[in-house]
């Protein structure tokens, strides 16, 4: 491994914020762990390569090596709007939109629903799951994509709850 793919790598960690790496590709050995302030690199068998970066300054002959903190800040999520309502996903599985390809989707951006309409398909384990609408109001968005792969307590839709 040379400095370029030494490099190459340690700027690949950074951008996904990945804080510890080791690898070993024969007789060499390299670890990277980056702490708070600096980046720590440190690669065994021949040859061995040492540097310690700081966070502002240049590394020797690897250039400029900012590093990241190591637990992203929490952003909070946006206040929902009062009257909307989110039909979550009961099961895991595949979300779809119609009853059939080709066919026009159960419901749309706009449409009207009411307690125990269809709103769309989730398949598990090749069993079809109606998912039905638990509030009455308007379909304000649809958030899965059709033919998509779904988690348990996903949001799907968008209702604005009738009054």
């Amino acid at each position: 491994m040379n400095l370029k793919e030494l490099k190459e790598l340690i700027e690949f960690l950074e951008e996904k914020n990945i804080a510890e790496f080791e690898l070993e590709r024969g007789d060499v050995k390299v670890r990277i762990k980056r702490t708070g302030e600096q980046t720590v690199i440190h690669a065994g068998g021949e040859p061995r390569y040492y540097a310690v970066a700081p966070a502002a300054g240049p590394a020797p002959e690897l250039g400029a090596v900012p590093v990241a903190p190591a637990v992203p800040v929490p952003v909070a999520p946006p206040a929902p709007e009062e009257g909307l309502h989110m039909v979550k996903s009961p099961i895991v599985g595949t979300f779809y939109e119609a009853p059939s390809p080709g066919a026009p989707p159960f419901v749309k951006a706009g449409d009207m629903v009411e307690v125990g309409q269809v709103l769309c398909i989730v398949e598990a384990m090749k069993l079809l799951n109606e998912i039905e609408s638990d509030v009455a109001g308007e379909i304000v968005k649809k958030l899965a994509v059709n033919g998509q792969p779904i988690e348990y307590g996903q949001d799907l839709f968008v209702v604005r709850s009738k009054k």
